[in-house]
């Protein structure tokens, strides 16, 4: 993949590093695009469902609340599936009419032995429109594609990928309006030196997501702050890559072969939503699961397990230790409890 960009690039000259972004994720060769399914121990990368099955558990309560709220016909569709971890968590509790929209080939396999293969897409402009239900985006918008832009003397630049003898490269170039208007209302107190990823294309699929429900909600669960808690990390900005479980080379140095992400800004996700006629609440990943049950649910294990040590029988104590383990793991402060949950609802 590097040689073809630097081929194209050497042809027709920098590309904007959202273009980038695309063909190293989803392009051809691209990080997800290849046969091995990244969200898993031997993969690259776990995410809450796969930490935990009581994420899905709990979630089901919030899905079952709306299926409840707006009733008859109810779709559910979680987009950026993966393993299927989520969605089978789901289906055990709230079993409905349920799609996967999934851009990993190796992903969509794991997903269509789990919905068959009519009920699962690559694309969310697949899905039949328009429906009532819930859409779940479970750490998906951190690997939108999306621009960069640094803070010079003079004000903004924007900075592209070029090629210089046979490596990529990032080179200057100049704001293009729509970035600058994002950066105007987003970007938040940034000095000199500073970065900023530009999340233009995370609002348009909130805004085509929002779009398609007629009633029910939208709700986002990933990394990231508003634009105010974000301001400490600019300095060095929040780009970076991924792979198997730690972090990774510089984004330009082996594309294709890393995740890329960065942190997502929450303060242009909630506008968006507001501007689409959603009606918007933003929770930290813990404060939300504990609104959902997950805080007594994990006592009552802690409970389980004592009544189990008094009677001796080690084994259970254990296996319920685990289940416990894991549950913690996604209300811990400085870790996934600290993700962010947006939710949009229509209707």
């Amino acid at each position: 993949m590097k040689d073809r960009l630097v081929d194209w690039i050497r042809r027709t000259g920098p590309m904007p590093f959202e273009r980038f972004m695309e063909q190293a994720l989803y392009g051809d060769g691209g990080f997800f695009a290849s046969t091995e399914l990244r969200s898993v121990k031997g993969g690259d990368f776990l995410t809450s469902p796969e930490v935990s099955p009581l994420f899905g558990e709990t979630l089901a309560r919030f899905v079952g609340t709306e299926c409840e709220r707006i009733g008859d016909p109810f779709r559910l569709v979680e987009v950026g599936g993966g393993s299927g971890s989520l969605l089978r968590s789901l289906l055990d509790e709230v079993p409905c009419e349920t799609w996967a929209v999934e851009a990993s080939p190796a992903a969509r396999s794991e997903l269509e032995a789990l919905l068959g293969q009519r009920h699962v897409v690559p694309a969310l402009g697949d899905l039949p429109v328009p429906f009532r239900g819930v859409v779940i985006a479970n750490e998906l918008i951190d690997n939108l594609p999306m621009a960069i832009a640094q803070m010079g003397a003079d004000g903004w630049r924007e900075r592209w990928v070029g090629a210089s003898d046979g490596d990529l490269c990032l080179v200057d170039a100049p704001v293009r309006p729509e970035v600058a208007a994002w950066l105007a209302r987003f970007a938040g107190l940034v000095h000199e030196g500073g970065w900023v990823e530009v999340q233009l294309e995370a609002m348009h699929w909130l805004q085509t997501a929002i779009a398609m429900v007629e009633a029910g909600s939208v709700l986002l669960v990933d990394y990231g702050d508003t634009a105010e808690g974000l301001a400490p990390r600019r300095q060095d900005g929040t780009l970076r890559t991924y792979r198997a479980h730690h972090l990774g080379p510089h984004p330009l140095d082996e594309p294709g072969a890393t995740d890329i992400t960065a942190d997502v800004n929450f303060t242009a996700l909630e506008t968006v939503a507001r501007e689409a006629g959603a009606s918007v609440k933003l929770w930290r990943q813990d404060d939300f699961l504990a609104s959902l049950g997950l805080r007594e649910r994990i006592s009552e294990m802690r409970h389980r397990e004592l009544d189990l040590a008094r009677s001796g029988n080690e084994i259970e104590r254990l296996k319920v230790r685990t289940v416990r383990t894991e549950a913690e793991t996604l209300m811990h402060p400085r870790g996934l409890g600290d993700f962010r949950v947006l939710v949009a609802t229509v209707g």
